[in-house]
Order: C-alpha cells, then structure tokens, then sequence
C-alpha cells in the first residue's frame, strides 16, 4: 500500500503562542510511544518534566535550540522537531561540529503524509547553514518504526547509550548523519 500524498503543510519557527499545542502534542505521542513501557506514575513525572507548558516555553526561548512547528493548513500544529546545539554522546567521540535532532515529533493522524521528511529536511538545511557537519539523535531501540524512518534519511548507528524515564532505564540508538 502507497503512502498517502503528502499534506499541504507550512513550517515556521516555534512562538511562545505555539507552547500549549507543542507540549500537548508532544506528551500524546511520547505517551504513545512509550506509555506501555513505564509505570503510569513514571510517566506522569516525566511527562511534566519535559513537556508541561513551562518546559516547552524554555525550550523556545532557549538560544541553543531552534523548534520549528508543521501546521496545517488552519495553522493547526500537526508537527514539530527540535534542533539542539550543544548536546553530545561519547559514542560521537571524533565527529566534528555535531547539532542534535532532539525531537521529531508528528500528530498519528499526519504520518504517512511526508510532514516528518519535511521536518528533517527543514533541520538538515538549518544546521549545514550554521556550518554543522553531522546531524545526530537517539531513538528507542524498539521504536523501529522511527529506526526505519531514520534510516531511509540516511541516519546510520554508531552506538547507544541509556535513557531513564523515572525507575525505568531503557536503551536509544545514537543515530548519526553526514551533512
């Protein structure tokens, strides 16, 4: 079965008007990606952790980080990803000037439509205009639909490293791509 054709869909910088439906939309599908994996109260704590109205708002203002929002064509926000500076694993030892793509997040209802790759495209292009060399990020080792996705963009794997999300210790892909 073919994907659908691709949506019609505007990228634009995230705006501190955008913090209620970026930290709505990244808690629904954090939950449904890994809410069956944690403890409800893991969760819960996590989840107002990273993605409460506060922490998106930081996360906007934060002259490290570019977050660009896909919306519809009613200027609802059916995407977003999250360009960091700054962040490195050790299993990046060597690369030179790395940019992480800390999140790629898109509504269940727009996959399939190309927002993503639109997503990822945007970022790419951003961090080669900052004179970044290598885009990296961490995917859950069981998320392989996202690992196939990755893939299909040219991501390879060079290593792995932890991720807590309460008592649970779970395992990330470190995912690398050449600019």
């Amino acid at each position: 079965m073919a994907n659908p054709a691709p949506r019609p869909c505007s990228l634009r910088k995230a705006t501190l008007e955008d913090v209620i439906a970026i930290a709505d939309l990244g808690a629904h599908v954090y939950t449904l990606t890994f809410g069956h994996s944690v403890p409800q109260e893991d969760l819960s704590d996590y989840l107002d952790e990273a993605y409460s109205v506060s922490a998106t708002a930081k996360e906007i203002a934060n002259p490290d980080k570019d977050m660009i929002v896909a919306t519809d064509g009613k200027d609802h926000i059916i995407g977003f990803v999250l360009l960091t500076r700054g962040t490195t694993d050790p299993c990046l030892e060597g690369l030179n000037k790395t940019i992480e793509l800390q999140r790629l997040y898109i509504h269940p209802k727009a996959h399939g439509g190309g927002v993503g790759k639109l997503l990822e495209n945007h970022v790419e292009e951003m961090a080669r205009r900052q004179g970044f060399e290598h885009l990296w990020l961490g995917v859950w080792e069981e998320n392989i639909k996202a690992i196939k996705f990755y893939e299909k963009l040219g991501f390879t794997r060079v290593g792995s490293h932890a991720f807590r999300t309460g008592q649970v210790i779970q395992t990330d892909f470190i995912m690398v791509k050449r600019l």
